[in-house]
């Protein structure tokens, strides 16, 4: 195929969104539902008067006098510079000053202000004078302009010379706000900067202009900084929020920016023209079809079938036959077709050949079904379906190839699944020990943990945050290697990575469903014997049901950590929104767990994000750990494996499909991998020799009855030094030896107990080699390694820090 024409293919511009004007990438934040737009002056602001055809001196005197809290010198050489710059922008055509600076170069951003001159050149510092212009609105710069230069102290003298009530109050209310100070300053600065270059005062600031700013401000420092990350941030993100805080916007607009920017749901006029489709009359089928489909598939799926037919066969149909017009496909073009959908654009086997046929024989079928109730729409559509009776043939084998593939997977990283875990263990809890001691030191202090050496160290902009009383981040120096370490963010990583790995293994949760986890999902349930279970209570995801699970220890100990990082500031869990990337659309505000700050506000992580983490662990155990060179771990192989050890264990697979929120027995039974091909063709011919004989109303749902016994089985497995970890249903196998066992999970309150049976052991010991009793002597050296080797197991638990939730208090009733 011609590169010309896959070239407008490739997902980057759909995914992402187009490719804004002036930047070399696409971006997903062009095109949102808010159109940006610059503010427009109500009245033009002229705190001190018209100055556009003022005289020299007088603006240069403005200058001096307007900031009278500046040292009499400094005052005196702002005038001078101010005059300068005037005297320059004086040789340029125009009426106005405004006029004269738009057609100069510094006025046009092609330069910056520090090409006319310096200090040591002119006797005076040209840059306060330009700064004065913008401060006094003599003049208004374009954004290339104003960040061609960098302006000290622009903020707070902008805002000095506005005399605007509106303005102080808006200092004031950034001040109230709970933020960091480095986002007060940039709410106050990005303001400024707006007011500037826009020419408008704060009355005249919408959420549309601010969208414009971030835009137009992304836009001129790509192209001033091209290649750096740091000019790819949209800013004004801080500003947006307390501007909606001081209730500056109608109450319908979003209450952070990102949700502005972020596209919504399309229309499926919008999804299909995505995809280039000459023919109208065809667009116009497709557009009435997949709005007719629309009221029975959500968002998501909606847009997959638009993906399959509009993109994967019509566009691809359009290319091989640029004249056809209905829907009576030639044989001949759909070999040609059938043979194009082989492989994906980047050459590649493609394996969901299947589901694009059976889309495009529904998308038939469903015109042959509806032309019968309404012919005067549909029948004129009515053509022999393309695909022929044994295109599907094999679609049973296909499958089951898949199956076995994830099968496969799933065997492959079963046995690695304890070093990701031991990795993420091991990492947080040395950067969690290492971020207590750098607390506790003092600047300077040189200090070693694990045999390296490290300095606690307190840059100039710590100080000056410590000055107003702003927290400050944790960094050391590594005194080996010489390098700065922000302990506090390494740890802040760590922390999720173990959470997310934790919680993934321990739950079997979907990635959709755990990053929709809020403090709300955490019930509990007392049982008639008096004990207390906790609960994770699953929202309705992929198959919009509902479920509860039951928390193990390990489980609520990673739920309960969470939710204590969050309140560690004596502040209950942020309520925010949720972004849903497939149906597009944002929650109610809720205590999500998965959630950090993310500069100015704080966001949910998405599952990309997730998927990313689990990512880097993997590439730094590959460079120590060979099994994972070239291998990927995915959200769902964790939700895979917890399948494949819950029924490979002996849980009843029915119930194994409740705990996982599957429909069908079948989905969990393609779930679990078998480590024995002769096992699995012998357990699907029993399975079909048995649905034979037994009615198909026995393959049902869980009893209440079959809870009760599931939930005493764990009693029953309760032991005096923990608790057993044997299979459901099944009774002792190894005559109760449990500190042989391998089953034994011993509590890290009983490690007390296990010093006195390692004592007991040694005292029985000596008594067997003085009566050389070998056998005797040989049995205890074996259950002496057992303990030993459990009690540092034990051990490495006990060392996760304790969580003390708290007890909740009642919040202070207030008056309506």
């Amino acid at each position: 195929m011609p590169k010309s024409q896959v070239s407008h293919t490739t997902g980057v511009s759909r995914r992402h969104g187009p490719v804004a004007e002036g930047l070399t990438f696409p971006s997903r934040f062009v095109g949102g539902p808010m159109e940006p737009q610059p503010a427009v002056a109500t009245t033009p602001p002229r705190p001190h008067g018209e100055l556009s055809t003022a005289s020299i001196n007088k603006i240069a005197r403005l200058a001096v006098d307007v900031w009278k809290d500046a040292a009499q010198v400094t005052r005196y050489q702002r005038g001078q510079a101010t005059g300068w710059v005037l005297e320059y922008l004086s040789d340029f055509p125009g009426q106005t000053w405004q006029e004269r600076w738009d057609a100069s170069p510094i006025g046009q951003g092609q330069v910056g202000v520090n090409t006319l001159g310096s200090r040591r050149t002119t006797g005076v510092a040209v840059s306060p004078g330009v700064r004065a212009l913008y401060c006094l609105r003599v003049v208004q710069p374009s954004m290339l302009a104003f960040r061609r230069n960098h302006m000290h102290h622009f903020a707070s003298m902008f805002i000095a010379a506005q005399n605007d009530p509106l303005l102080n109050k808006y200092q004031e209310c950034v001040a109230a706000q709970d933020l960091r100070m480095n986002h007060q300053r940039a709410a106050v600065i990005d303001l400024c900067t707006l007011l500037a270059v826009q020419g408008v005062a704060l009355a005249d600031v919408t959420a549309p202009s601010i969208l414009h700013f971030a835009h137009e401000n992304r836009r001129v420092r790509c192209q001033l900084q091209p290649g750096r990350q740091i000019a790819n941030q949209l800013i004004g993100h801080s500003m947006w929020s307390v501007l909606h805080a001081m209730g500056h916007f109608p109450p319908s607009t979003p209450t952070t920016m990102r949700a502005a920017m972020m596209r919504g749901q399309r229309t499926i006029e919008e999804l299909v023209d995505q995809y280039p489709i000459r023919s109208q009359t065809v667009r116009g089928l497709l557009i009435d079809y997949f709005q007719r489909r629309r009221a029975d598939l959500d968002y998501s799926s909606i847009k997959q079938l638009v993906l399959l037919l509009a993109h994967h066969f019509w566009e691809k149909i359009e290319r091989l036959s640029p004249n056809q017009d209905d829907l009576r496909i030639q044989p001949e073009i759909y070999a040609q077709w059938r043979e194009t959908i082989r492989f994906k654009e980047d050459g590649t086997p493609r394996i969901g050949q299947d589901d694009i046929v059976i889309a495009i024989r529904s998308f038939y079928y469903d015109l042959h079904t509806w032309a019968a109730g309404e012919p005067e729409r549909w029948a004129v559509w009515v053509a022999p379906c393309p695909v022929p009776p044994g295109e599907l043939n094999g679609l049973g084998t296909r499958r089951r190839r898949i199956t076995e593939r994830s099968a496969d997977r799933t065997r492959q990283r079963q046995p690695l699944l304890p070093v990701l875990v031991e990795h993420v263990e091991t990492r947080y809890d040395q950067a969690r020990a290492l971020l207590e001691r750098a607390d506790q030191a003092t600047e300077g202090e040189v200090f070693t943990h694990d045999g390296t050496t490290y300095r606690r160290v307190i840059t100039d902009s710590d100080h000056k945050m410590l000055r107003h009383g702003d927290a400050v981040p944790t960094r050391i120096r590594d005194e080996d290697s010489g390098t700065l370490v922000h302990i506090g963010k390494e740890e802040e990583s760590a922390f999720w990575d173990w959470a997310s790995v934790e919680t993934l293994r321990h739950s079997g949760v979907r990635i959709e469903e755990m990053c929709e986890l809020t403090h709300l999902s955490i019930r509990q349930y007392q049982r008639s014997n008096g004990e207390v279970i906790a609960l994770l209570v699953i929202a309705p995801s992929k198959t919009d049901r509902e479920r509860v699970i039951p928390m193990s220890a390990e489980l609520f100990h990673v739920i309960a950590s969470i939710i204590r990082r969050h309140a560690r500031r004596g502040r209950p869990i942020p309520l925010i929104s949720r972004h849903d990337p497939h149906d597009k659309v944002w929650s109610a505000p809720m205590p999500f767990l998965f959630q950090r700050q993310n500069g100015a506000t704080p966001k949910v992580f998405n599952p990309g994000t997730i998927q990313q983490m689990i990512s880097r662990r993997c590439q730094a155990l590959a460079e120590v750990h060979p099994g994972f060179r070239g291998l990927k771990f995915t959200p769902h192989d964790f939700r895979r494996i917890f399948t494949t050890e819950l029924v490979n264990s002996g849980l009843p697979i029915h119930i194994g499909a409740a705990l996982l929120g599957h429909l069908s027995v079948q989905t969990t039974r393609g779930y679990v991998a078998v480590f024995d091909e002769d096992v699995i063709r012998h357990y699907q011919s029993h399975l079909h020799q048995r649905r034979q004989i037994r009615p198909t109303h026995e393959y049902r749902d869980a009893t209440a009855q079959e809870w009760e016994e599931f939930e005493e089985h764990f009693d029953r497995r309760k032991v005096e030094l923990g608790s057993c970890g044997r299979p459901y249903g099944t009774p002792c196998q190894h005559e109760h030896a449990c500190i042989r066992c391998p089953m034994l999970q011993v509590n890290p309150k009983m490690l007390g107990r296990l010093e006195e049976l390692e004592a007991d052991l040694l005292t029985r010991l000596q008594r067997a080699e003085d009566e050389n009793w070998l056998g005797e002597a040989e049995g205890i050296n074996l259950t002496l390694t057992f303990l030993r080797a459990k009690r540092e197991e034990t051990q490495r638990r006990a060392r996760r820090p304790p969580v003390h939730l708290g007890l909740p208090r009642l919040r202070a009733r207030r008056d309506t």
